[in-house]
Parts: C-alpha cells; sequence; structure tokens
C-alpha cells in the first residue's frame, strides 16, 4: 500500500508541476494577448484623432478663405466716409460730382490748388474711397 501511496504522490507531484507550467504558459499568452488589444485600441483612438483633427482642420481653412474673401470685399469696398464739404464744394465747383472721381478730372480741377492743398484733398478722396 506504501508503495501504492507513493506511486500516486509520484504522480500528482508531476501533475501539479504540469499544471503550474501550463498556467504560467496561459498567463504569458493572456498579458500577449492583453497587449495586443492595447496596440488595436490605442490605433483606432488614433485613427478618430487624426479624423478629427482633419475636419478642424478643414473648418478652419474654409472659415479663413471666406476671411480672406469678406476681407477683399472690404477693401473693394470700402465703407462710405464723408468729405470734408470745403473740398466737395471745390470739387463741385469744377464740375466733379458724386461717386468715384477719375484722376485726369480731378488733376484739372485741382490745378489752381498749391501741392500741399492738392496733397491734402486726394488723400481726403482717398480715404473716402472716392478715388477711381
Amino acid at each position: 500500500m506504501e508503495l501504492v501511496e507513493k506511486d500516486i504522490a509520484e504522480r500528482l507531484e508531476a501533475a501539479t508541476a504540469l499544471l503550474e507550467r501550463t498556467l504560467s504558459w496561459i498567463e504569458e499568452r493572456q498579458s500577449a494577448l492583453t497587449g495586443d488589444v492595447e496596440r488595436i485600441s490605442a490605433t483606432v483612438e488614433a485613427g478618430r484623432r487624426e479624423a478629427e483633427l482633419a475636419q478642424k482642420l478643414a473648418d478652419t481653412e474654409r472659415e479663413l478663405a471666406e476671411f480672406k474673401a469678406a476681407d477683399a470685399q472690404t477693401t473693394l469696398n470700402p465703407l462710405r466716409r464723408t468729405v470734408p464739404a470745403a473740398t466737395t464744394e471745390m470739387l463741385a465747383k469744377h464740375g466733379v460730382g458724386e461717386g468715384p472721381v477719375d484722376v485726369r478730372t480731378l488733376d484739372a480741377a485741382l490745378s489752381g490748388l498749391s501741392l500741399e492743398q492738392r496733397i491734402a484733398v486726394k488723400s481726403q478722396l482717398l480715404r473716402a474711397g472716392a478715388i477711381a
């Protein structure tokens, strides 16, 4: 009977050792699989982040294009500014009326003024957006 018990004990020890090695192998595989899953989910999240950033970039580029278009319109059509009454009266005497003024017509109308006065009148008209 002692021999049978010894045989059973040896077989139990061998089975225990085999189970420990198997458990160790399973734990190693599980940690490797968990690492793979973490890398996959990180890759998916990075893909989503790239898509979000690409959308934000497209939105920003669109807003920039709209801003540039609005800025170009403002530059081409400045807000109406008034010209001093004395300048308007002097131009009206020479036949220059409302709206954009041709530079040649303006030069003819300003021929009687000094150089400084002509520069002042032209700068006023330029600021008002009246010079074509």
